[in-house]
């Protein structure tokens, strides 16, 4: 049943109360609550109240993570409006969705960031809420169940509401939003667990396939981690016997299809049985869908390659532009094992096998994983035009977004090829004119070290620019030829004065420095009291490696913080520098080998793991007992590296050839010493 207006009697009280709580005393994300009575009063006057709505939302939930003090005082005014007929629709909506994210922020966030007068508030906001059930909009009605999702603490009750809710219950929206509300509360139930249990899986088995999946998601949810066999049986049913827009009745036909296939849950043959048929589905947004839960499946596990990637590999003739895009980036994550398909490829890498500029690009960047020189030529083409195709710089975004990708994720490992290369990618350098630009170009030269010789004079030129850091940075990759090609002199100014608004240039330049001239000293001014202070000791320490036995003063104040961090970047640059100035591993091995040995085990690996990996190998011999850890990372098949982005692939294979390296240094007796030559305690 719905409310009646407030009469002005209600108003009048209404306002009353709000004035009669002190907001001064209260607070929001930004301060003091004493604005909060004038939002509320503002939900009652049609002219403002969407702005004072969205302030609500902005101030006393911001973006969650806590429940602030003005919330349980707020709570029950932004709930008696929301109730009202008189506020218009949207903004009822909008209230009841304040109300949703305050619930769910007093479930999920860390108790001492929950105020301590919220659940007594939550709890009269749940008698207030379930009359609200039989509103007769049917947008709030699935709102209001979806805030019942949260009563945690009236689970029992609540249930009872939204199953009776169900029977009369006519709008497709809000029945899956009741479905999946007893779902969130079944796991705290009492009385109500084990009825709701069998009224989910009798949904289960029903006719609707929206109502199916959504009965899936509501099961999984009440029993997470429960095999749960009826459910795998359901959405293979459904999505091999229906129509993705039967499946769920709002949101695009690809994250449908993204979101049913992700039901079968971890479960590796239904999924992958479930990809391979989809792919080869008429519909063209369908097979997208396809293509984004196999991008998934293989950055997760490495036997989905051989499981999935030749369906993928159909893809490249799809009619649909962006499916053929996508399924070239999924083969370039792949790399090596893409090779079977590198002469669709090459023949979609050129203007006359595709017609979509980046679906050529992409083509490009799966050729250069895979080592194909036929990707030079139409890069060195692209280099000399004006949009090159590529972005310069690199995106490192979580999801499966076809950014454009960054020049030096396509060319970063083409030095062999640098003599084709060099020509354009001079010639823009002496051209270009923004940062960005010329930026990436400096990094690419610095990829390519000593092949980038040929470009001394334009990065010369570059010295007397705001790009002078990464100028000098790649003139110092490119090594002994740019050293003596550098006037010191002109060294020496940029120290002195490095470009404005960058803070992070006196050191860069001052290790550049060093690397060109042999000259330490300015670069340890700078860094050597960051080995005392809260952070930049990674820099530091780095220094100290590439000094080597010259730096034996600070081994003392390595080794104590060799134990301060248990893994990240600091017990590789740390232990790196002791190895080299002291040639000792028996106090280094132990700590980086700790360092790793979590992400054998619990995966998410990143690049200073990787890089950890590398050390170990010239290390040698003595990191032998780092073998079981290395032998994990490469016996797993669910990869140990982040999931779910372009990048789990290429870390996942860097990390596997360091392993792989690592195990035939360590496996062979010569294979590394306990002292380096000079080395000292």
């Amino acid at each position: 049943m719905s409310r009646p207006d407030m009469s002005e009697r209600d108003t009048s009280a209404a306002t009353a109360a709000i004035d009669a709580v002190d907001w001064a005393a209260l607070r929001h994300a930004y301060g003091t609550a004493d604005d909060v009575p004038a939002m509320l009063r503002n939900l009652r006057r049609p002219e403002k109240a969407a702005e004072a709505a969205d302030d609500l939302l902005t101030h006393v939930h911001h973006q969650g993570g806590g429940v602030y003090s003005s919330a349980p005082a707020a709570l029950p005014h932004v709930l008696a409006a929301a109730a009202d007929p008189a506020v218009a629709a949207d903004v009822r909506g909008e209230l009841l969705h304040l109300v949703r994210s305050l619930a769910r922020s007093g479930n999920s966030a860390e108790p001492r960031f929950v105020t301590s007068g919220w659940p007594g508030a939550w709890d009269i906001a749940v008698t207030d809420l379930l009359p609200l059930l039989d509103d007769p909009v049917a947008e709030h009605r699935t709102a209001v169940a979806h805030c019942l999702a949260e009563a945690h603490g009236r689970a029992d009750e609540a249930i009872a509401a939204l199953r009776a809710r169900w029977v009369v219950e006519t709008a497709p929206r809000t029945r899956l939003q009741l479905i999946d509300s007893v779902g969130s509360l079944a796991a705290h139930a009492g009385e109500q667990r084990d009825a709701s249990l069998h009224w989910l899986r009798s949904q289960i088995d029903g006719t609707a396939p929206s109502v199916r999946l959504t009965a899936v998601q509501a099961l999984r949810r009440a029993l997470p981690g429960a095999d749960v066999g009826d459910c795998a049986r359901a959405v293979s049913d459904v999505l091999s016997g229906s129509e993705p827009d039967t499946w769920r009745p709002d949101g695009t036909t690809t994250g449908t299809v993204v979101w049913a296939v992700g039901l079968l849950g971890d479960d590796p043959t239904a999924v992958n049985g479930a990809t391979r048929e989809l792919l080869g589905h008429r519909d063209p947004t369908v097979r997208a869908g396809a293509l984004r839960v196999a991008a998934q499946a293989i950055s997760r596990r490495r036997s989905a390659v051989a499981d999935l990637l030749p369906y993928v590999a159909r893809s490249l003739g799809d009619a649909e532009p962006d499916n053929r895009l996508f399924a070239a980036r999924v083969l370039g994550m792949c790399g090596r094992a893409a090779r079977p398909w590198a002469d669709a490829l090459a023949a979609m890498s050129t203007d006359a096998g595709e017609a979509h500029p980046q679906a050529r690009t992409h083509a490009l960047w799966a050729l250069s994983r895979l080592g194909d020189a036929r990707c030079v030529p139409p890069l060195a083409r692209r280099l000399g035009d004006a949009d090159p195709g590529f972005a310069f710089h690199s995106s490192h975004a979580d999801g499966w977004w076809t950014y454009a990708l960054g020049l030096n994720d396509v060319a970063a490992d083409l030095g062999a090829h640098a003599d084709d290369l060099l020509p354009p990618l001079r010639a823009r350098l002496a051209t270009a004119t923004g940062l960005d630009e010329r930026r990436a170009l400096c990094r690419l030269l610095t990829a390519w070290g000593d092949a980038s010789a040929p470009a001394i004079p334009e990065l010369l030129a570059l010295l007397d620019t705001d790009a002078a850091v990464w100028a000098l940075d790649a003139l110092a990759a490119i090594g002994p030829a740019a050293a003596r090609a550098v006037p010191r002199e002109r060294l020496r100014a940029l120290l002195e004065s490095p470009p404005a608004n960058q803070r992070f240039a006196p050191r860069c330049l001052a290790l550049a420095y060093g690397r060109l001239t042999g000259d330490r000293d300015p670069a340890l001014r700078l860094l050597l009291p960051e080995l005392d202070g809260p952070y930049g000791q990674e820099s530091a320490a780095a220094l100290l490696a590439e000094l080597g036995p010259a730096a034996a003063p600070y081994a003392g104040r390595l080794r104590e913080l060799l134990p301060r961090h248990v893994h990240g970047w600091l017990p590789l640059r740390v232990g790196e520098a002791l190895w080299r100035i002291t040639g000792r591993t028996d106090e280094v091995v132990p700590a980086l080998v700790r360092a790793i040995a979590p992400f054998a085990e619990r995966g998410g690996a990143y690049p200073a793991v990787i890089e950890t990996v590398r050390l170990l190998a010239r290390i040698g011999a003595d990191a032998a007992p780092a073998r079981p850890v290395l032998k994990a990372f490469l016996d797993a098949d669910e990869r140990p590296v982040r999931h779910g982005t372009w990048r789990s692939v290429p870390e996942d294979d860097a990390l596997c050839d360091a392993a792989r390296a690592a195990l035939l240094a360590t496996s062979a007796p010569g294979g590394g010493d306990r002292r380096l030559p000079g080395g000292s305690d």
